[in-house]
């Protein structure tokens, strides 16, 4: 998990808190994480607190992490990445 460095596995799920400058700045996050998931048709647990998201990926049906949520983690920290950079 070291290209995922952020990142930490938490009961059963690879789990990251970003804080973002700003609440819209969030949802802005939030937003453009949920088209990369209904794109993927693979959804990540969600929860947003102020400036902060929890974003946490895995895998119901198999019981724990898979590939599928390694790369998934990665496209969530390009999209936070290119929100900070627009």
């Amino acid at each position: 998990m070291s290209e995922l460095s952020d990142w930490q596995e938490v009961d059963g799920a690879l789990q990251r808190i970003v804080e973002l400058p700003s609440f819209p700045e969030a949802i802005a996050f939030v937003n453009r994480l949920a088209e990369v998931a209904e794109r993927e048709n693979h959804h990540p647990d969600l929860a947003v607190s102020y400036r902060k998201v929890t974003v946490r990926w895995t895998t119901d049906s198999a019981g724990g992490i898979t590939e599928r949520d390694r790369a998934l983690a990665a496209e969530t920290d390009a999209v936070l990445q290119a929100l900070l950079a627009s």
